[in-house]
């Protein structure tokens, strides 16, 4: 099979199987934003509060982490000074 065959070959199947899918009604992937729903979805909710409680837990882990740093600094400079 030369190339301008495979090419007509490959080009006939892409052709039937659009066709197929189009007598089956299945959507392509830009289609998706008719099936959101209109309101507000639980899950996404849910997911943004998760996202709000981990931001708050490391902004206290970074606070204690530069407090303990500081605090080691000091003692350091503490001896020192003996």
């Amino acid at each position: 099979m030369n190339p301008f065959e495979f090419v007509l070959v490959l080009m006939l199947m892409i052709f039937g199987f659009t066709i197929i899918k189009h007598r089956m009604g299945i959507t392509s992937r830009g289609d998706k934003a008719d099936r959101i729903p209109a309101g507000p979805d639980p899950e996404k909710q849910q997911l943004l509060q998760e996202v709000r409680q981990l931001k708050e837990r490391v902004q206290v882990l970074e606070r204690i982490t530069v407090e303990k740093e500081n605090s080691l600094a000091r003692q350091i400079e503490e001896l020192r000074d003996r």
